[in-house]
């Protein structure tokens, strides 16, 4: 049970990406005020919890309802959180992050463009929930422990953006992107395992 809690937990915290956040944030709230940062971040975070909320309440039934099966969910999960780790690695801006359309909007709406959707509840978080829950045998079980994971996660996230000029300056530019590139390669290996998993279900290996 804990250690299905903590795989939970570790990959949509590194899906989701906390320390990688701090220098979007710098950069998108640069000519608000403190106040408005504030509520920017209680913003982003309330939007991505219910987004991230559905999806996990509702997961399973989507897959259900289009057929596909857990073991074809897990290989495209896994093939997905491959790519995003090798954007990690690479220190590139992240594919199923942000969009040319998206930072261009304009700075007042950046709680939900790109800061709640989709830097923190991207296509790499919501597929997160839906393997988890795809085929869980407790649907209960499985629905609490990743409430649970989104929670810690966004509360990093929390802590992270209001702490953000402090982690640039103890960290710096490179110390985010060190950071990056670590959780980057246990992405990598995670992303190889979903697929491994999901070829086994699809008794294509054994």
């Amino acid at each position: 049970m804990l250690n299905t809690f903590l795989q939970i937990f570790l990959t949509i915290f590194i899906v989701i990406d906390p320390v990688g956040i701090v220098p979007l944030f710098i950069s998108a709230t640069g000519r608000m005020t403190e106040a408005q940062k504030r509520g920017t971040i209680w913003k982003a975070v309330a939007v991505a919890f219910v987004v991230l909320g559905i999806f996990t309440l509702v997961g399973r039934f989507i897959l259900s309802f289009f057929g596909i099966s857990p073991g074809a969910f897990y290989v495209a999960g896994g093939t997905l959180f491959f790519l995003i780790s090798i954007d990690m690695l690479f220190g590139q801006p992240k594919r199923t992050k942000t969009s040319k359309e998206e930072e261009e909007e304009d700075y007042s709406s950046v709680a939900v463009f790109p800061l709640a959707i989709p830097m923190i509840a991207g296509p790499g978080t919501i597929t997160t929930l839906m393997i988890f829950s795809a085929d869980a045998p407790s649907y209960l079980t499985v629905t609490i422990m990743l409430f649970g994971s989104i929670l810690l996660s966004l509360a990093a996230v929390v802590l992270a953006m209001f702490s953000s000029r402090l982690v640039l300056r103890v960290l710096g530019r490179t110390g985010v992107s060190v950071v990056e590139r670590m959780m980057g390669l246990v992405l990598s290996g995670l992303a190889i395992q979903f697929v491994y998993d999901g070829l086994e279900k699809l008794g294509i290996v054994g």
